[in-house]
């Protein structure tokens, strides 16, 4: 199927679209944050990077990040289509969470970055050995 616009105009429309979360991640983490009985938690956190969860008392900052998104080699999931630009979207995103990663940390923060393909095997290891 061909597209109706012109690459200029679909990259404005794409650059419009926000990000409204990853919903449906967060509410499985929030799930084994119950289940594990972990608490103290907050989300919606402005620091840098906006992290997923914060835990404010312990200076944790908790990433969910999704694995393609992220780059993730769980999954072969790169496009065909545009091949070119995803992977640099994907490294971009990379480098840009390995700078939020060192800022946090010059700040006193621990940083827990957690797979997507973790939070489904319900794997919380990481932010339990860091609470």
């Amino acid at each position: 199927m061909t597209d109706t616009f012109s690459a200029k105009k679909r990259s404005e429309i794409m650059r419009a679209i926000k990000s409204q979360g990853n919903a449906s991640t967060e509410k499985k983490l929030i799930r084994l944050f119950k289940t594990n009985k972990i608490s103290g938690w907050r989300r919606n956190s402005t620091i840098l990077g906006r992290p997923d969860f914060v835990f404010p008392q312990r200076r944790v900052a908790l990433f969910a990040d999704g694995c393609f998104w992220h780059g993730h080699g769980c999954r072969n999931l790169t496009p065909a289509q545009n091949a070119e630009y995803w992977q640099k979207k994907i490294q971009r995103n990379i480098e840009r969470d390995k700078e939020v990663t060192k800022t946090l940390k010059k700040q006193n923060w621990q940083v827990v970055r957690i797979w997507e393909c973790e939070i489904s095997r319900g794997d919380i290891g990481k932010l339990k050995s860091r609470l």
